[in-house]
């Protein structure tokens, strides 16, 4: 059995535009300020596709979608994440799982939780889960200056009992 497990990352410090929405996982979180990013700044979304690109082999997100590239200005995060699983599977790999830890003063996520792990894990076609964590006012994540995302995935060789 062929099995190899990716870790990813994120962060982005929260816009001064009030206009600008916060998007996590998906999903639109009302009555909070956007984050700071060329895309749409969904940390959730690109931790979990930097961690499936780095489970497959296939480089980071940065590479594929820089943000030097306006083509990809205002990118809908969970579209990126579609086009990362649908380069994971052409490699011949399909994801079994992601775990996502969101680290964060606010806002809470426990009232969407289930919104975002059903819309990430229709798009990544696996379970994901996700889970809210405080810095515990250390660092700038503690002063909720922004929003980080570390996640985990594991991803098998297809073919292999899938």
């Amino acid at each position: 059995m062929s099995l190899r497990v990716g870790n990813g990352f994120d962060i982005h410090r929260f816009s001064d535009d009030a206009s600008r929405p916060l998007v996590l996982g998906g999903v639109v979180v009302p009555d909070a300020p956007g984050l700071e990013g060329h895309s749409d700044a969904d940390v959730i979304a690109h931790a979990v596709a930097d961690a499936l690109l780095g489970a497959a082999g296939l480089g980071d997100l940065g590479r594929l979608f820089p943000d030097t590239d306006e083509q990809w200005r205002g990118a809908d995060s969970i579209e990126l994440l579609a086009e990362v699983v649908r380069r994971v599977h052409d490699a011949g790999w399909a994801v079994l799982n992601a775990d996502c830890s969101v680290i964060a003063e606010r806002p809470k996520l426990a009232p969407l939780r289930a919104q975002m792990e059903q819309r990430l894990s229709s798009t990544v076609g696996a379970p994901v889960t996700i889970k809210g964590r405080r810095a515990e006012g250390i660092g700038g994540l503690g002063r909720a200056e922004g929003i980080a995302c570390l996640a985990s995935v594991l991803i098998q060789e297809r073919g292999v009992n899938s």
